[in-house]
């Protein structure tokens, strides 16, 4: 039986000290092994089983049982063909067997205050947070779920490149709007690849905040994953304006990619739709 220190160890990069002689079983497992499917076969996915995962997602955890996001399950053949053509990045997961959308939602509860005669005096950048955090354990409790399952999953954050495209194709009144969409299917390919992550040392704080070897460490990931899993000409970010790297470690392009304003218009377009953000 594969044993936790060697899923630690493929995640990590390195080895550690801390698993001891524990065996990797259930959900450690699943989830230490877990990576990204972007390719799927054309089995379809059962409408029960879907169902069954959707009432997943609907077991986690919501701010004061609240409960404010929606799941959008795309099946029209014109809207998934609309999305796909969105913008780069949005063909292939909308060719999935199942493509979602995991969404905010104030709307339910402005209207429930209506009905129930009460002011909604909530319109604000807290309620925002909560339904995108709401929006975002869904999708996790469902990812997981499914993937407990054999299916293979992924995330898209595209779907906010065109917010307002992608609201007006699946027709998101103000207040509802896409966190991620999200392809499901049954992978093509057994084993997804694992992607390394920054060292624990470097996320995790013990009592306070303290990034004091932050440079070291980053600097000693980045050959890590580089020995593992260099990144390429095709996967370095602005090669326009910096040009292409042999070595291009993990902090280079990830700087790269945020030296450049991404989704600039995403607040404008909220307040938009409905959300004060105050």
């Amino acid at each position: 039986m594969t044993k936790v220190a060697e899923l630690v160890a493929a995640r990590y990069g390195t080895e550690t000290a801390y698993c001891g002689d524990m065996e990797a079983d259930g959900a450690i497992r699943q989830i230490l092994s877990r990576g990204s499917q972007r390719h799927f076969t054309d089995q379809p996915v059962p409408d029960d089983l879907l169902k069954v995962l959707l009432a997943c997602a609907q077991s986690a955890p919501a701010k004061s049982d609240l409960q404010q996001y929606s799941i959008v399950v795309v099946r029209d053949a014109t809207k998934l063909k609309a999305l796909g053509e969105m913008n780069t990045g949005m063909d292939w997961p909308t060719k999935a067997p199942v493509f979602l959308a995991f969404c905010a939602d104030m709307r339910r509860i402005q209207r429930l205050a209506a009905v129930q005669g009460h002011d909604h005096q909530n319109n604000n950048l807290d309620t925002f947070m909560n339904g995108v955090v709401d929006a975002s354990l869904a999708m996790l409790s469902f990812m997981y779920a499914a993937e407990g399952e054999g299916l293979g999953c992924c995330p898209i954050s595209q779907i906010r490149n065109q917010i307002d495209v992608a609201c007006e194709i699946m027709e998101l009144p103000p207040g509802v709007f896409p966190i991620a969409g999200f392809a499901v299917g049954w992978p093509k390919y057994e084993t997804p690849r694992v992607s390394m992550r920054l060292p624990q040392e470097t996320v995790v704080h013990w009592d306070s905040y303290d990034d004091g070897d932050l440079e070291s460490q980053v600097e000693d990931y980045g050959r890590r994953r580089h020995d593992s899993s260099p990144i390429g000409p095709d996967k370095q970010r602005h090669t326009d304006k910096y040009g292409v790297l042999d070595f291009c470690p993990w902090a280079e392009n990830v700087t790269r990619q945020l030296s450049l304003p991404e989704r600039a218009g995403f607040a404008a377009f909220l307040k938009k739709h409905g959300y004060d953000l105050a």
